[in-house]
């Protein structure tokens, strides 16, 4: 799993070891997900933080398919808080002002959306922190929590500027997931999406072997002390 920066599928895991079991190898891939998402959970955003939402499809039942509605609110997808820890940086010579981005995270929202947000938010953003984000009416009290709270309304301008590693990373992640996965059900998405920013995390090391190994043997539980 360490091997490749994309994520790899149980079926070519079980074609690469030469391994008949499956099960057992599906297993062990999301058990090494779980703890990828265990990492990543004991850090925190700081700084300055993009953050919006992203819809990803997940399998359904063909009885039922015909029947969901499509689009935004569909039982199809699942809906996903994105957040992305970015820095603006300012050209000297141009005075252009870009925005260079260090550290992601990605959540499954239920559908007590307010609640879930408060969650996703102090749990994953320091409270000193800027953040920056669309004028959904989820997001009002969420400068209650964190240092500021900067909303404009969704626009091009705000997609490709405002929020652009935001949407660089939503789309990353569904070509990811639909290439590798094809199809995943929705109690197993957060552990796909885990494996996806994790990797991303380190995108910059040659090797996520050796830090997978140590995450693995972690003692997680005393971080709950």
């Amino acid at each position: 799993m360490t091997g490749t920066k994309k994520g790899i599928s149980a079926c070519e895991l079980q074609r690469q070891l030469g391994y008949k079991r499956y099960n057992t190898i599906w297993d062990i891939m999301h058990r090494l997900q779980i703890v990828m998402g265990k990492r990543d959970a004991l850090y925190q955003l700081t700084d300055m933080v993009e953050f919006d939402e992203g819809y990803f499809e997940k399998e359904v039942s063909k009885q039922t398919k015909s029947i969901l509605k499509r689009g935004k609110g569909s039982q199809r997808q699942s809906n996903v808080a994105v957040m992305a820890e970015s820095t603006p940086l300012e050209d000297i010579e141009t005075g252009k002002v870009s925005r260079h981005c260090r550290y992601f995270k990605m959540k499954v929202i239920s559908n007590h959306k307010y609640d879930e947000i408060k969650k996703v938010i102090t749990e994953s953003i320091n409270s000193k922190t800027f953040v920056f984000s669309d004028k959904s009416k989820s997001y009002v009290h969420m400068s209650d929590y964190i240092e500021a709270h900067l909303a404009e309304k969704s626009s091009k301008e705000t997609t490709s500027e405002t929020l652009k590693w935001v949407h660089i990373a939503i789309s990353n992640a569904k070509r990811n997931l639909l290439g590798v996965y094809h199809k995943i059900k929705g109690e197993y998405l957060q552990n796909y999406l885990d494996e996806f920013v994790y990797k991303l995390n380190r995108r910059n090391l040659n090797s996520i072997f050796d830090r997978l190994l140590v995450a693995s043997v972690y003692p997680y539980w005393h971080t709950n002390d």
